[in-house]
């Protein structure tokens, strides 16, 4: 696979590379000017990678369709915010985390799961794993509490449920942790605004994060119960959280990659870019 990709890379042109970058959500481009973009035209000139809020086979099969006209015929990747059920609706999940019961938050997230990808979607953005002791911010209704060993082992439930212990399976879809890291810690809980810069919000956000994203020595269960992505969260940057930045690239090796042996995926949004 590794030999695949990098010979597909050399064949790619800049325009065509920093396409499979691009993102855009129904007709508008991803960000705050809502850009109305054409769709089908720019999916088969291979300048998007991946769209968001579409879904059904019918509505992904006709930009599949359009991607296949490419030069490349690189397929599109379809993401969804599958957060507790797709058709099947489940409590939220900081309800469903206060049934203590790991094995029914894993069969929630399979069943979503199998329903998402019947629905030719490939990745959602779940679980969050932000652990806030803040009510006032309001998504703590999609995380896991508090605690963070518990939020870890609820987290570690959740992609296990939607990856499974095979991707290439047709009915699992990507996860994507989110947000990484210290989103919960909104000041007054006011969402992507500035965030508490103290020590014990770095030993507070990390845990939850990191149990999806390492398989410690001498592990011998799934690989694919590992989250493929993380979300890199909005607001005020800080100092300890990988940034598209140049002088954050370091950081995002340190922090990320090297210590905790995973190379998986960044997503931004272009506001926490700028």
């Amino acid at each position: 696979m590794n030999r695949f990709i990098s010979g597909l890379m050399k064949k790619m042109t800049l325009e065509e590379k920093v396409g499979q970058l691009s993102q855009c959500s129904g007709g508008f481009a991803t960000g705050p000017d809502n850009t109305r973009i054409s769709r089908t035209e720019d999916i088969s000139k291979g300048l998007i990678g991946s769209l968001l809020n579409v879904s059904g086979a019918a509505n992904t099969r006709k930009y599949q369709e359009a991607a296949m006209k490419s030069r490349l015929q690189i397929p599109l990747l379809f993401g969804l915010d599958v957060i507790h059920g797709y058709r099947t609706g489940f409590p939220l999940p900081l309800a469903e985390a206060a049934s203590f019961d790991l094995d029914a938050i894993e069969r929630g997230s399979r069943c979503a799961a199998k329903e998402a990808a019947a629905a030719g979607l490939h990745w959602t953005f779940a679980p969050m794993v932000d652990i806030s002791w803040d009510a006032r911010w309001g998504r703590v209704m999609e995380g896991a509490g508090e605690d963070p060993y518990y939020g870890s082992l609820v987290a570690k439930a959740r992609v296990h449920g939607l990856q499974g212990d095979d991707l290439s399976k047709e009915n699992t879809i990507l996860s994507c942790i989110k947000h990484f890291a210290g989103y919960g810690a909104a000041i007054a809980g006011r969402s992507a605004l500035r965030m508490r810069r103290l020590e014990s919000n770095t030993r507070t956000a990390l845990p939850s994060a990191k149990s999806t994203l390492t398989r410690s020595r001498g592990w011998r269960g799934p690989r694919r119960s590992r989250t493929s992505q993380l979300w890199c969260c909005t607001g005020t940057e800080r100092p300890w959280i990988p940034s598209p930045r140049p002088a954050q690239r370091q950081k995002s090796t340190v922090s990320f990659r090297k210590p905790w042996r995973n190379n998986g995926g960044f997503r931004y949004e272009q506001q926490s870019c700028l």
